[in-house]
């Protein structure tokens, strides 16, 4: 590897440190409010739903497994699905309705009230996601969304929007994640050792 190939990786993760040192000075009152949404929603029956696009799409898938199976420790199966793991559903939703549509219509399918919509996005402008929102909001679904530093439109449209300080779709990502592990962590110890939670 090239000195040059290097200092590259080098960079990267040290803008990483840098937005990560930031991002632990400026949010973790929302993300630990996050944290109690989800533990709300689970103690109360409700279910967890996430949905993004491209990169932010595995995320939502990776973030679903983390409560179904679990974190670091053992405790009961969590109620959670990603709304981009239906391929044929979403691919008949863009077909025929169009693809503005494709998550509104599976939170119209499955979400009820006292679920909780978690929606990441990099832009904050996704047509699919600011749609998937407004239904959330219609049929009174609690919404969540991690954001870019702008926060785009969806900010407005949902209950908790949690704004990660990076500029550039790898850096929100990556950032998104770790706040995403950092909840599911808090839910897992919870879950783990509250003796009321027996089911």
């Amino acid at each position: 590897m090239s000195m040059d190939s290097a200092d590259t990786v080098r960079r990267h993760l040290l803008e990483l440190a840098r937005n990560a040192e930031s991002a632990a000075e400026r949010i973790p009152d929302l993300a630990t409010r996050y944290a109690e949404l989800v533990r709300e929603t689970l103690l109360g029956g409700g279910k967890l739903m996430y949905a993004g696009n491209g990169g932010s799409a595995a995320a939502a898938e990776h973030i679903a497994t983390e409560y179904v199976v679990r974190l670091k420790r053992d405790r009961r199966a969590l109620p959670a699905m990603a709304l981009t793991a239906s391929t044929s559903t979403m691919s008949a939703a863009a077909n025929d309705l169009g693809y503005d549509q494709i998550f509104a219509r599976l939170v119209e399918a499955h979400g009820q009230p006292g679920d909780l919509l978690v929606l990441h996005s990099t832009s904050g402008n996704s047509a699919n996601l600011l749609e998937a929102a407004r239904v959330a909001a219609r049929i009174g679904v609690t919404t969540v969304a991690l954001l870019d530093r702008s926060g785009g439109q969806l900010a407005s449209l949902v209950d908790l929007a949690i704004r990660v300080p990076a500029d550039g779709s790898a850096s929100v990502q990556e950032l998104q994640l770790a706040v995403e592990h950092a909840v599911a962590d808090l839910v897992d110890d919870w879950f783990a050792r509250d003796p009321e939670d027996d089911r």
